[in-house]
């Protein structure tokens, strides 16, 4: 068996040829295949064999579709990142029956809370739900909380079909139109999920609430009955007064809404940094598979009220998990070196952004991690201020911290200043969630499977990096989908409409511009520093401006700028742009 790859069919003379799609390589002259014809997206297999006259035969795996359909593109992007696209017949084959097999019930140690009041708020296109809520008051500012997660465990049983391909997965894959599922189907769209007026199995996490401070949690297996699917946008235009709340869920998520407040402020008091501007873009395909449009969804009071439960719940997960010294991956977010603090406040005070005292001398972990937490506030309140730099400023933010990764070591959680926390809250797509489900179950219900702790140590490295690779190509994903509704956008403006835009971000070769019509940032694109007349231009010791030698002019980090398309190339997610020639 050769290898594959993704390539579009040619004609080159006589010849029929894959010429790859994503990035440059040898073209291959490929056998005729009835399944596919010139200018079809196709995957291609190379022979590792060669006749007698040393010529190998390159043969088409599958077809794809057309180039020009973003959704076809999406999937061959996925492909060609090695994503599988399907489940082994007896991978699914188990998952269908562990699923009949596992009926929700009363079984002993299993509380029946299905005539709690319980609710689910996700976006509008979620087809799987971890998570559900139910709240009552208690009195003035206490409160008690329920936050059910959907009991995987109950599923998937370790060293099963479906457990090992699940770790191998790591997580879910989400690009716009579609997703690779860590669970199959019949898992994670059907009976894993807590879909509303259905009996549901669960893990259930309770505790109560006062004056902002979390009590001690109780946590067992439950049935639940989800009463109302509520989605992000219609959970504010009820908090907006802009629509009725309903009954059952009306007290519930007026309760979850008090809570989430006095979590938000006392999680503000204690220094957790504050990163409110990234907007993640949700993008609408036609039936045809052709990028239509694209919506960026803020984080409004309604995402944020999940938030905060869901760090509630994981960070008492994660206190038992410790106490009890069970096995299990935590969520590790090390605090940031003194030098890149030190960085990010030159950094935004050469932007003329209020920046917080730093303490003199070196700067001790402690120090910095306060010191950042602190910048990010004022940052936040500056863009909210300003109107923008926005994208650009807390991008700057993100970079002076280390990266989140899994361990079995509680080194603590740095941008939470949470001495403690794991992920609990969503095991139907991601694998450390479903570890820490088994290994709480093992603490508080005597559950048989405790993980092993060496075979714990080692999943925390895997999971991280399957983290970043999924990371990847749902940035990549999204770049390209930008990319087909750029074309779109011009198809019908004109290749000559300019945009006014926003610098984002910037490198010695020119400036990233997030721009798009009727001042939206919807698409982005880099200007080259060859592009812009009159000065030879220069970045700063800073890399928060760009300076013209001659003229002394700068561009810098959230300045606004008018641009225009020169070139889009699809298959990359990348677009050059030219200023405008008035400016």
């Amino acid at each position: 068996m050769g290898s594959t790859q993704v390539a579009v069919l040619e004609r080159r003379g006589k010849f029929l040829v894959a010429e790859p799609f994503f990035e440059p390589g040898r073209r291959l002259v490929v056998s005729r295949d009835r399944r596919a014809d010139v200018g079809d997206l196709v995957v291609v297999r190379a022979a590792s064999r060669r006749d007698g006259r040393g010529r190998g035969r390159t043969t088409v795996v599958r077809r794809l579709g057309r180039p020009a359909v973003a959704r076809d593109v999406l999937e061959a992007l996925m492909i060609d990142r090695g994503l599988r696209r399907s489940f082994d017949p007896a991978v699914e084959h188990e998952a269908r029956e562990s699923a009949s097999a596992a009926i929700p019930d009363q079984r002993p140690g299993r509380r029946d809370l299905r005539q709690t009041p319980t609710f689910t708020i996700d976006p509008a296109s979620a087809r799987d739900f971890d998570d559900a809520i139910s709240a009552v008051p208690e009195g003035e500012g206490r409160w008690r909380v329920w936050v059910h997660i959907a009991d995987v465990s109950a599923y998937v049983p370790p060293g099963s079909l479906v457990d090992r391909e699940a770790y191998r997965r790591g997580c879910s894959v989400y690009v716009p139109g579609t997703v690779e599922p860590m669970l199959p189907t019949a898992l994670s769209d059907r009976a894993c999920s807590l879909a509303p007026g259905q009996d549901r199995l669960a893990v259930t996490v309770e505790f109560a609430v006062s004056a902002g401070q979390v009590g001690r949690a109780a946590f067992y297996r439950s049935v639940i009955r989800s009463d109302a699917r509520l989605e992000y946008g219609q959970v504010d235009r009820v908090f907006a007064g802009a629509e009725r709340a309903l009954d059952p869920w009306a007290e519930p998520l007026a309760a979850a809404r008090g809570v989430a407040s006095t979590l938000q402020a006392a999680r503000t008091a204690r220094g957790a940094l504050v990163l409110d501007s990234s907007e993640e873009p949700e993008f609408e395909l036609d039936r045809d598979g052709n990028a239509v449009g694209v919506e960026p969804v803020e984080q409004t009071e309604s995402h944020r009220l999940i938030e905060h439960l869901m760090i509630a719940a994981n960070e008492q997960v994660a206190r038992v998990l410790e106490e009890r010294r069970v096995p299990a991956l935590y969520r590790v977010h090390e605090r940031p070196d003194a030098t890149a603090v030190e960085r990010l406040i030159d950094q935004l005070a050469s932007l003329d952004v209020p920046t917080p005292p730093v303490p003199k001398g070196h700067m001790t972990a402690q120090q910095a991690a306060d010191v950042l937490g602190e910048a990010s506030q004022l940052v936040s309140d500056w863009v909210r201020r300003t109107g923008r730099g926005a994208r650009a400023l807390h991008s700057l933010v993100l970079r002076s911290l280390k990266q989140a990764y899994y361990d079995h070591r509680n080194l603590g959680h740095a941008g939470l200043k949470s001495p403690r926390y794991c992920h609990f809250t969503s095991p139907i797509r991601r694998y450390p969630d479903l570890i820490c489900h088994r290994a709480l179950l093992a603490a508080v219900a005597g559950d048989p499977y405790a993980p092993d702790s060496s075979w714990v140590a080692a999943a925390g490295p895997w999971a991280s990096a399957r983290e970043r690779e999924a990371m990847m190509i749902e940035r990549d994903a999204d770049d390209v989908a930008r990319c087909f509704l750029l074309e779109r956008e011009l198809f019908e403006s004109g290749w000559e409409t300019t945009f006014e835009g926003e610098v984002v971000g910037l490198h010695r070769s020119g400036a990233f511009v997030a721009f798009g019509p009727d001042g939206s940032s919807w698409f982005e694109g880099m200007l080259p520093v060859r592009r812009m007349p009159g000065d030879w231009w220069e970045l700063n010791e800073e890399q928060t401006m760009l300076v013209g030698s001659r003229t002394g002019r700068t561009l810098r980090l959230g300045d606004a700028v008018t641009v225009r398309v020169g070139r889009i190339d699809v298959p990359r997610g990348r677009v050059d742009l030219y200023p405008d020639s008035d400016e």
